[in-house]
């Protein structure tokens, strides 16, 4: 069975404390943080496996790579503290169950990876994928199962994405574009950290957006908008690639307001929350968002997860922000939409 790889001396010589200091959910000073991830890897109890609400936030905040968020998922399994009824985890983990049913289009060297996500198949689509579709993949065997953190559940995850990368292995493909970040995540940053070999490259579709707008520069015509980005939980797990969303927003001629909620300070949707821990957290994160968004005069709201459009989009429509995902605006600087 895969192992993670932490590094207990890290935490003891951490200068900040980061992963728990910065965290939105908890309390921390730098000297407590560093005791509880201490106390953590050595399999101890700690305030956090009970209190972690599972928004991936301290992977981004540990800038020395040594996954604080994998392992307290590790300890809660190992523990049997559960962030969701076990029926609910059940019914998730049934869902991204292999069942040999899958979508294959004309597979090159290059592929677009849809993971399980059928919300994708319908955003893909004009001249920002002439050159990679109809290379694509899409369905169970190819979906990541990173979501399963939030349910505090790494063996399912270990068991899985190791057929995962096989199945691409097997297709003899040499680069994925990464259609969600949770599958990017899997590949550049869960994997290694379980010291899976990953036989490709992955690539984020966000970079892979960026680099294809440059190539179609000539088409764009500047949007002149003001926009809120809702940056969804998954992104904590290929936080390198941020930066893409502001480099986008400026080719499209788009003002990606400055807003309290952002970056590193982030919310995400709430939805997995609301489920995992109740209603009222949900809302709480979700009004807090919504309010920072209007008080900035967004004028679109910019989604990168279909899961957070689908948990958000008319509640921000009520409140007269426009719902859009990042393909769509993109596609509409180019005259698409």
């Amino acid at each position: 069975m895969y192992q993670l790889k932490f590094d207990e001396n890290l935490c003891k010589t951490c200068p900040t404390g980061d992963c728990l200091v910065k965290c939105q959910y908890m309390d921390s000073n730098k000297n407590e943080a560093i005791e509880e991830m201490v106390k953590i890897s050595k399999g101890e109890d700690s305030f956090v496996l009970q209190n972690c609400i599972t928004c991936y936030g301290c992977e981004e905040y540990c800038k020395r790579g040594n996954h604080p968020f994998y392992l307290v998922t590790e300890r809660r399994q190992e523990k049997g503290i559960l962030t969701a009824p076990r029926a609910i985890t059940k019914q998730w983990i049934n869902i991204g169950e292999p069942r040999g049913k899958f979508k294959l289009g004309d597979i090159k060297k290059k592929v677009l990876s849809f993971g399980f996500m059928p919300e994708l198949l319908q955003l893909v689509k004009g001249r920002l994928f002439d050159d990679v579709m109809p290379s694509y993949v899409f369905g169970q065997e190819f979906f990541c199962n990173v979501v399963y953190i939030h349910f505090a559940n790494t063996s399912i995850i270990k068991e899985r994405l190791p057929m995962v990368i096989d199945n691409f292995r097997k297709l003899g493909v040499e680069e994925v574009v990464c259609m969600h970040d949770e599958c990017y995540g899997a590949f550049a940053s869960l994997a290694p950290a379980y010291g899976m070999e990953v036989p490709f490259k992955p690539i984020h579709y966000f970079e892979y957006l960026y680099n294809r707008l440059k190539e179609l520069s000539n088409e764009i015509r500047p949007l002149n908008t003001k926009v809120a980005y809702q940056r969804p939980c998954s992104s904590r797990l290929s936080s390198d690639k941020h930066h893409f969303v502001a480099d986008i927003m400026q080719l499209i001629g788009v003002d990606l307001v400055e807003r309290k909620y952002q970056n590193e300070n982030a919310l995400c949707c709430g939805d997995v929350l609301g489920m995992a821990f109740g209603y009222e957290i949900k809302n709480d994160v979700q009004k807090r968002n919504i309010d920072d968004m209007v008080e900035h005069e967004a004028e679109y709201c910019v989604f990168n997860c279909s899961a957070c459009q689908n948990a958000l989009a008319i509640k921000v429509a009520k409140r007269g922000i426009k719902p859009i995902h990042i393909i769509d605006i993109c596609r509409m600087a180019i005259g698409e939409k």
